[in-house]
């Protein structure tokens, strides 16, 4: 029984391998590219990325700046409360809270519109290299181009990111030229 059995295993796993050496050929019509690896490794998406980052670092800075200085502004009024009469001194601080709210406002506005653009950010490198990956797809007889991240298990043969960071590389660049 246990002879018989290994000679099974043995049949299938040669049909198995002749299967796999076939696989790549029968699998050409469906290439798979790493789009994050895409995002990271070419020009134009580390480009992009840098640019997202300048943005939140000049974000953070501003937002610093401005604690800084309501901070100094609150401490003032503090110690000026003892010299001021009751009235201005609440008429003084809802005008700077009002201020202050009215900055918040305008903080919270300028965070939402960056982390939209950040978040676009790889939607908007995939929509411009969509065209190099199509040509890349049909230079490769394929009709179909998954993203690595949906694919269970496929052949090597059938990545096709590598080429295709280099060809955005070569037709974009840092992607400069890119309407944004």
């Amino acid at each position: 029984m246990r002879a018989c059995f290994l000679g099974l295993m043995l049949a299938f796993g040669g049909l198995t391998s002749a299967a796999a050496q076939d696989a790549p050929s029968a699998a050409a019509a469906i290439v798979v590219v790493d789009t994050e690896e895409l995002y990271r490794a070419t020009q134009y998406g580390r480009r992009i990325a840098a640019n997202l980052e300048e943005r939140a670092r000049a974000l953070q800075d501003e937002n610093e700046k401005i604690t800084a200085a309501l901070t100094a502004e609150e401490q003032e009024l503090t110690e000026r409360r003892p010299t001021m009469e009751s009235a201005d001194f609440r008429a003084a601080a809802a005008e700077f809270d009002q201020r202050v709210q009215g900055i918040r406002r305008a903080r919270d506005a300028a965070i939402a519109a960056f982390e939209a653009d950040r978040d676009a950010g790889p939607r908007v490198f995939l929509e411009a290299v969509g065209t190099i990956l199509g040509d890349l797809m049909l230079e490769r007889g394929a009709v179909a181009v998954l993203d690595q991240r949906i694919v269970f298990l496929s052949h090597s043969s059938v990545d096709m990111t590598a080429a295709a960071v280099a060809r955005i590389d070569a037709v974009l660049g840092d992607g400069s030229t890119v309407d944004n």
